[in-house]
C-alpha cells in the first residue's frame, strides 16, 4: 500500500513548481521590465559585444532574483495568490514607469497610499486598463488555472532551499561575469535600481513596513512649548494675519516673475511691493515628502533621518497663543494640521467653482472670514496663522486645474496620458494652471488688503515641489531627490507684506527685493515664518530665517 501511494504521488498531474517559477520569472524579467530595458537601450549601454554581454548578464540576474523570491513563496495556498499580486503590481509599475518615466521607491509608495479618489481618478486611462488586463490579469489568471504538482511537504522544503541556493549562485555568477559593466552602469545611472520591476515595489513595501522599527510613529515629541510672541508683535497695535499659501506642483521655471518667456503671472507682477525670490528649492519631490518636511524644524537631511516625529510650525504658533487654521483643497495636510483647527473643501458644491467633485482654488477664499471668526477670540487677538493648501498644478490632468476663463494658452492637452500629447499642448495646460494660481494669489492679496484695519497682513506663497513636463521624456514628479532634475526641486517663493506688517516687523522691503537671487530652501521655511510672526522660542534659529538679514533692530 505504501508503494502504491508513493506511485500515485509520483504521477500527480500538473506543472513542477520550479518550471512554473521559471516561466513567471522570465515574464517578469522581460515583458514586465520593458521600461528598464528601454532605459538601458536609450543610455547606450547595450551597444557592441560588451553591451550584449551585459544585456545577457542583466537578463539572467533579473530571472534569478525573481525566481529566488518566487521560490521562497512556492508553497500550496501561498504561491498562486502571491504570484498574482506580483504580476498585477508588475503590470501597474510598468505602465506608470513607462508612461511618465517615474521610478518606484518608498516615497512614491507613500504617495500611492495617501492618494485620494480624485487623484487616483486622474491617473485612470484606457492604456492603464489595457496594460493591467494584458500584463497582469491574464498572466495571473493563467497561473491561477495552472495545476501544480506540489508533492509532500518535507521534500518540497528541501527543493525550495536548493532552488534558492541555485538562484543566488546564478545571480552572483551573472553579475561577476560582467562586473565592470554592472559597476559602471549602476554607479553612473542610479535610477536603474528603482526600475527593476516589481522588486522595486517589494523593496519599497518592506522598507515601509520597517519604518516603525526605524522611527517611533506613534509618539509626537513636543516642540517649542516655550514659544511666546516677541516685543515687535507686542508693540504692534494690531495682531498679525499671516497667510501661508502652500502651492502644489508649481515649478519656478514657469513663473513669468522668474523670467519665463510667457507672462503667466501678470496679476502678481502688477502688485506693488511684491517680493519674489528666484532661487528656492524644495525639501522633496512629492507632497508626502515635502509638506511634513517644510513645516518641520529639522531641515531636509535631518528630517529624512529622524528617529522620532515632532510637533511642527503650526504647533509652535499655537503654543505662542495664536489662532491657527488649515484650509485644504487637496488630499489632506499629511499630518501637519492634526493638532490645530482645519477645514476641507471636499464637500463643497459651489456651482461656480466646483465641478465633478473637485473645486478650483478660489474656493479657498469663500467663507474664509467666517472660518477665522469661528476661532477662539482670545487667540485671534494675538494673531492668526492661516494656511491654504492648493490643488494648484496637480497632474497629470492639468486641464482640470484651471477654469475656462484662464485657459490663455491653447490648444492644451486634455488627456492624462501626457506622452500622447505634443509637448506644446502639455506646456499650455500646465501654464494655464500657473496663470490661474497667479489670479488666486492676487485675489488672496486683495482679501488681505481689505483686512488691514483689523490686522497687519502678509502672504507667503511657496510650492511643495516642482514638475517634469517632458524634459528628457520625464513627466510628473517624485524621483528620488539625488537623481531628480532641478525642475522637480526648484519652486517659487513669493512674499507680500502690507505696509503695516512690514513696519511692525521692521522689515526693509528694498533689502528683501535685493535678495531675489539669494538661495533659499524649505529648510528656511520653519524659521522664516516664526521670524515673520515674531514668535520667540528656543527652537528658532535666526541664521535660518531668510528675512532676518533685512530686519532692522
Amino acid at each position: 500500500m505504501t508503494g502504491l501511494r508513493f506511485a500515485t504521488r509520483a504521477r500527480q498531474p500538473g506543472w513542477r513548481p520550479g518550471a512554473l517559477v521559471a516561466v513567471i520569472s522570465l515574464w517578469l524579467a522581460t515583458v514586465a521590465n520593458w521600461p528598464l530595458w528601454r532605459e538601458l537601450v536609450e543610455l547606450g549601454v547595450l551597444q557592441g559585444g560588451k553591451g550584449w554581454a551585459f544585456a545577457l548578464s542583466m537578463a539572467v540576474t533579473l530571472v534569478g532574483l525573481h525566481a529566488a523570491l518566487l521560490g521562497l513563496l512556492a508553497w500550496p495556498r501561498v504561491f498562486k495568490p502571491a504570484a498574482a499580486v506580483l504580476l498585477l503590481a508588475a503590470a501597474a509599475g510598468a505602465h506608470f514607469m513607462g508612461a511618465y518615466r517615474i521610478v518606484i521607491d518608498t516615497p512614491m509608495l507613500i504617495n500611492v497610499v495617501q492618494t485620494d479618489v480624485r487623484e487616483a481618478t486622474d491617473l485612470l486611462s484606457i492604456r492603464l486598463l489595457a496594460t493591467l488586463l494584458l500584463g497582469g490579469v491574464l498572466p495571473a489568471w493563467w497561473v491561477w488555472r495552472t495545476p501544480v504538482a506540489w508533492g509532500p511537504v518535507w521534500p518540497r522544503l528541501g527543493r525550495n532551499l536548493v532552488w534558492l541556493m541555485v538562484c543566488v549562485a546564478l545571480v552572483v555568477a551573472a553579475v561577476m561575469a560582467s562586473f565592470a559593466a554592472w559597476s559602471s552602469t549602476m554607479r553612473n545611472h542610479k535610477q536603474l535600481r528603482y526600475l527593476i520591476n516589481p522588486l522595486n515595489t517589494v523593496y519599497a513595501l518592506g522598507d515601509l513596513a520597517a519604518q516603525p522599527f526605524k522611527r517611533d510613529e506613534r509618539t509626537v515629541l513636543p516642540l517649542g512649548r516655550d514659544a511666546a510672541l516677541g516685543p515687535l508683535a507686542a508693540a504692534s497695535p494690531k495682531p498679525a494675519l499671516l497667510l501661508l499659501v502652500l502651492g502644489e506642483t508649481a515649478r519656478a521655471a514657469n513663473f513669468g516673475l522668474n523670467g519665463y518667456a510667457r507672462n503667466t503671472t501678470p496679476e502678481l507682477a502688477a502688485l506693488p511691493g511684491l517680493i519674489n525670490w528666484r532661487q528656492a528649492t524644495s525639501c522633496g519631490t512629492s507632497t508626502a515628502a515635502s509638506v511634513p518636511c517644510m513645516f518641520s524644524h529639522l531641515g531636509r537631511e535631518a528630517f529624512g533621518n529622524r528617529r522620532n516625529n515632532h510637533e511642527n510650525l503650526l504647533d509652535v504658533a499655537h503654543h505662542a497663543g495664536m489662532a491657527v487654521l488649515w484650509v485644504d483643497n487637496q488630499a489632506g495636510c499629511k499630518g501637519v494640521c492634526d493638532r490645530v483647527a482645519s477645514a476641507s473643501t471636499a464637500s463643497l458644491t459651489d456651482p461656480q467653482l466646483c465641478h465633478d467633485g473637485e473645486c478650483w482654488d478660489e474656493i479657498l477664499l469663500q467663507g474664509l472670514q467666517a472660518r477665522i471668526d469661528a476661532l477662539p477670540a482670545e487667540k485671534r487677538s494675538k494673531g492668526v496663522l492661516l494656511v491654504m493648501h492648493q490643488m494648484g498644478s496637480h497632474g497629470p490632468a492639468y486641464n482640470k486645474r484651471s477654469p475656462p476663463a484662464f485657459k490663455r494658452f491653447v490648444p492644451e492637452c486634455t488627456t492624462n496620458v501626457l506622452q500622447d500629447c505634443p509637448r506644446e499642448q502639455v506646456l499650455n495646460a500646465y501654464d494655464n494652471t500657473i496663470a490661474y494660481t497667479d489670479h488666486v494669489l492676487a485675489q488672496a492679496v486683495a482679501w488681505l488688503a481689505a483686512r488691514q484695519a483689523q490686522y497687519d497682513t502678509a502672504m507667503l506663497y511657496v510650492s511643495d515641489h516642482g514638475e517634469s513636463l517632458g524634459e528628457n521624456n520625464l513627466y510628473l514628479h517624485g524621483l528620488p531627490y539625488s537623481i531628480a532634475p532641478d525642475v522637480q526641486k526648484r519652486v517659487p517663493w513669493i512674499t507680500w507684506l502690507s505696509p503695516g506688517f512690514a513696519h511692525s516687523r521692521q522689515l526693509d522691503a528694498a533689502c528683501l527685493k535685493a535678495r531675489a537671487d539669494t538661495p533659499v530652501s524649505h529648510d528656511h521655511y520653519f524659521h522664516s515664518v516664526l521670524g515673520l510672526l515674531d514668535v520667540q522660542t528656543s527652537v528658532y534659529q535666526a541664521g535660518m530665517d531668510a528675512y532676518a538679514a533685512c530686519r532692522s533692530h
